[in-house]
């Protein structure tokens, strides 16, 4: 396989490349495009397809102006007589990898949330036509999948044309999603990991069992075991559970055994069903983020498709950063939307606090994710979890809880929360207390070179004293 016609390096060198806003030329897709982006593989019969045909229906890129942002859809057609329906959503998800193969491309994401950034410096070399794009991705399905014998792609970046294929994917992942929660944990007896992500995460290995969809909401229980048997030697591949040391938390001998191996001894021991003791580690393509809220002993959950800021004072961006990266972050995790409809959702943190179940923790979502999933919340708590047209700050959250008689209100971390702050408030009037917004500090390195800045947001500080001292670098006599 040769890309010498490609006018950039093509290969997995590039994969984990980042383009700032600075350097590219356009951006594709992600949070500017609210709806009407996505990318899809479907299974067609051999007759279907015409080999190596790649149409652009819309702007190609060099009709595209610098700076710009567009929708981008891409639809991938494929056949073989070895490949199935179920492996759709496993070879969907390499658009990840073959785009990052790319010099010049930064990709991230999936399914209608998919982002892409081309750069100035691609752009220059003359990688100016999603033509291009096209003949990268059908060469690397072709040569690193063997079973795919033929493969066409439409490339979509008109605003209206772009419209019915959406809905069509749109109605491809429903369909997957609701055969996803055919089946729960218990009724297997083998689960999958995922690897695709690790030129982002390094640490980072995703445990997809029938309840714990892959963070990003692309990979099923079935698309994983599809995947795993046609490449038993790829990026999906067999986890067995093993002795299973904790059920109400999710742990399991063969997972921790997989993590530390595939982690290279970072990670070795994570709970499947707490997002607060032994977490699941997350990558960067999550869909969503729970997040613990300490004011109120509960947790809350904003998607990328939120561009505000959260109940918490922070926007997806922010929180995304600190979750990430293939770190165990107790309070803020990375998940799939269809996680959090599963009768494992961070069950372990649930029954701790003596709730019967890991939803019930939850007490605010982004009305976005919360209007997605609304039929699928137990009809007793729907209208108790609140959104951002419900509250605006911690203060109201609290009230709402009262009002509505959330059940967090009954747990002894609510009560300890709450009565934590009512001696705050009598320091407050003793004069002890200092209270802030947002403040930000650099705190120096050795000699008072480099460092980091430490910003307090919304926070109170309770100290006797505060003592900063400078580090002198040290001479030589």
């Amino acid at each position: 396989m040769s890309f010498s016609d490609i006018p950039v390096d093509v290969g997995p060198v590039y994969e984990g490349e980042r383009i700032r806003a600075k350097q590219m030329y356009v951006e594709l897709g992600g949070p500017k495009i609210e709806t009407g982006h996505f990318e899809l593989v479907r299974v067609r019969p051999a007759k279907e397809i015409k080999d190596g045909q790649i149409k652009v229906i819309g702007p190609d890129l060099k009709d595209m102006e610098e700076g710009s942002t567009h929708p981008i859809g891409i639809l991938v057609e494929v056949s073989g007589p070895e490949l199935e329906e179920d492996l759709e959503a496993v070879f969907e998800r390499r658009v990840h990898e073959f785009c990052n193969f790319v010099n010049g491309i930064m990709h991230l994401n999936q399914r209608y949330t998919n982002w892409m950034r081309i750069s100035k410096a691609a752009f220059e070399k003359g990688f100016n036509s999603f033509e291009l794009l096209g003949t990268v991705l059908i060469r690397l399905y072709k040569a690193e999948l063997p079973i795919i014998k033929q493969a066409q792609v439409t490339i979509y970046t008109d605003p209206k044309e772009i419209e019915k294929p959406y809905e069509m994917a749109m109605k491809v992942y429903n369909a997957r999603d609701e055969r996803a929660r055919s089946i729960n944990d218990e009724d297997v007896d083998m689960y999958y990991g995922c690897v695709l992500c690790q030129s982002f995460a390094p640490t980072h290995c995703c445990i997809i069992t029938p309840n714990r969809m892959s963070l990003c909401g692309s990979i099923s229980w079935f698309d994983a075991r599809a995947a795993s048997r046609v490449d038993p030697k790829g990026p999906l591949f067999e986890v067995e559970p093993k002795k299973c040391l904790n059920d109400v938390a999710g742990e399991f001998e063969g997972v921790n055994e997989t993590l530390k191996k595939r982690s290279l001894g970072e990670i070795d021991r994570i709970y499947l069903y707490s997002g607060m003791e032994y977490p699941h580690t997350s990558c960067g393509c999550f869909e969503a983020i729970d997040f613990y809220i300490p004011e109120i002993n509960g947790h809350g959950i904003i998607d990328r498709s939120y561009d505000g800021v959260a109940i918490n004072g922070l926007p997806f961006s922010a929180m995304a950063n600190q979750t990430g990266g293939g770190k165990q972050m107790p309070g803020f995790n990375g998940i799939s939307i269809q996680y959090i409809i599963s009768p494992k959702y961070q069950l372990y943190d649930g029954l701790q606090d003596g709730l019967k179940s890991g939803i019930e923790t939850v007490v605010w979502m982004g009305k976005t994710v919360k209007d997605r999933i609304a039929e699928f919340l137990p009809a007793d708590l729907v209208d108790k979890i609140a959104t951002e047209e419900d509250v605006q700050d911690i203060n109201q959250l609290r009230d709402w809880i009262e009002k509505v008689k959330h059940p967090i209100m009954e747990t002894e971390g609510y009560k300890a929360a709450i009565g934590g702050e009512e001696e705050e408030e009598e320091w407050e009037e003793e004069g002890a207390m200092v209270p802030m917004g947002t403040v930000g500090m650099t705190i120096p390195g050795a000699g008072g070179v480099g460092g980091f800045k430490v910003i307090l947001k919304n926070c109170k500080i309770h100290a006797e004293s505060i003592i900063i001292k400078r580090i002198e670098p040290k001479r030589k006599k």
